[in-house]
């Protein structure tokens, strides 16, 4: 039996990732939410190439703020393995959600083990561009994370492209995928594709993890009920 061994500098838990260079994110939809139309706290499925399941993540997060803030509300994301030990934390303070503030624009720590940050996420100010930088545990800048002019999903995929700093180098991608009329019109449940080279750092790996889930709450997460 092969036994895989971890490289120096390998979180716990994060072993897996080593030597994938896909994963797909399911957001779970929350019966509740869907009835009465109040915010619940979100869970998702971490799943590779197969469709196996590797990790659930899962919010903290507690009712008055959910309701009062929607989907810019600060959160801390849990995501623990199939043997129930946490991998990854996930932890976003309250920023403001206008372009017009460049000041104090989004951002997410990416911890693991929890309590020991291994890299960040931060966006950058564009006035119509969805733009992020990947950060190590340094905070020096690794990658970036440039979106479409118009987030809109009908019918397709939306694509944010990790590429490198110059953005000369296209790195992977961060898709959010059609999930049909019947779940894009009365769910805010979305599903992700998460791409990266095999080689690339397994910190930055699950940096890009943690980015996806930025993204759906920055650009995807509006609770159908209130968007007319």
């Amino acid at each position: 039996m092969q036994t895989l061994i971890k490289p120096l500098g390998c979180p716990p838990g994060l072993e897996y990732l080593i030597q994938t260079d896909q994963v797909l994110i399911h957001q779970r939809v929350d019966v509740a939410e869907m009835v009465i139309g109040w915010e619940m706290n979100n869970v998702y499925t971490v799943k590779n190439s197969m469709g196996q399941q590797v990790f659930v993540a899962a919010e903290e997060n507690d009712i008055f703020t959910m309701q009062a803030c929607g989907p810019a509300r600060p959160f801390t994301i849990h995501l623990h393995d199939n043997m129930g030990q946490e991998v990854l934390t996930l932890i976003r303070p309250l920023r403001c959600g206008s372009c017009c503030f460049p000041c104090c624009l989004q951002e997410l720590e990416v911890q693991s083990p929890p309590g020991n940050p291994i890299g960040y996420v931060e966006q950058n100010w564009h006035p119509f561009l969805p733009r992020f930088t990947i950060l190590n545990d340094m905070k020096k800048p690794q990658l970036k994370i440039k979106g479409p002019f118009c987030d809109c999903r009908c019918m397709s995929d939306v694509i944010f492209g990790v590429t490198s700093l110059d953005e000369s180098v296209v790195v992977g991608q961060i898709s959010k995928q059609w999930g049909g009329f019947m779940q894009e019109g009365f769910t805010d449940a979305d599903n992700f594709g998460i791409s990266f080279p095999v080689d690339l750092e397994v910190k930055m790996k699950a940096v890009m993890i943690g980015a996806c889930f930025l993204i759906d709450f920055m650009f995807f997460e509006t609770n159908p009920h209130n968007s007319k």
